[in-house]
């Protein structure tokens, strides 16, 4: 999951370098991070969030104007997530921003994503945003995604976690590499030669649809 949604931040950063008005290309990317943060700190985005990308970057020594980039382009996503998630939800916390960031940058609507703040509360509303960002990262259109996790929900804690889990697991190959290029994974197989221990019986869970491809999936 990590290394996906890292693929996408950085990329997605390269295709903001031709949408940055002119002014913002005449700064030094250490002007351009500083102001990131004080947009930042001015709509109540957690600067903690720009922080770990400007971190991360530095960490594997990416130059400065693409780690700017990617801090500019991640800030765009807090801020439509943070939109779409208050519409919703009224506060969200840093972690609730920041799985929304990825969930709009994986490709859902601001639509969407009020949607699943409005019907979940709490904790359960990283999961359930979180679980919908690896739904759509694997092929499933976001408004099939979006029923999939509100039925979830509709059954509970644990057939939410259940989702979750499955949609995590769900771009692993056999070997245990992503299947990025492959649409038919094991995630649309089903599993043989598997004992019953490998899936123990849940009495008190209501069970939960496998994931299947949207007809509007992309």
């Amino acid at each position: 999951m990590e290394s996906q949604m890292t693929k996408i931040h950085w990329t997605a950063a390269l295709v903001v370098l031709a949408l940055l008005p002119p002014a913002v290309l005449g700064q030094s990317p250490q002007e351009r991070l500083d102001a990131a943060i004080t947009h930042a700190q001015e709509m109540g985005i957690p600067v903690s969030l720009l922080q770990s990308k400007i971190a991360e970057g530095r960490a594997k020594t990416i130059p400065m104007d693409r780690i700017a980039m990617a801090v500019e382009n991640r800030l765009r996503n807090l801020e439509q997530a943070k939109i779409a998630m208050s519409r919703g939800a009224g506060n969200v916390n840093a972690a609730q921003l920041s799985v929304g960031a990825d969930a709009i940058a994986a490709g859902a609507s601001e639509a969407v994503l009020t949607q699943i703040a409005t019907s979940a509360s709490g904790d359960r509303r990283a999961v359930a945003v979180a679980a919908l960002t690896q739904l759509v990262l694997h092929g499933i259109a976001p408004d099939a995604a979006l029923l999939q996790v509100k039925a979830a929900l509709a059954n509970g804690p644990q057939a939410l976690a259940t989702l979750a889990a499955q949609a995590g697991a769900g771009g692993r190959s056999p070997e245990g590499g992503n299947s990025q290029g492959s649409t038919s994974g094991p995630s649309n197989a089903p599993r043989t030669g598997g004992s019953s221990r490998s899936t123990p019986a849940q009495p008190h869970a209501s069970p939960v649809p496998p994931i299947a491809r949207g007809r509007g999936g992309r």
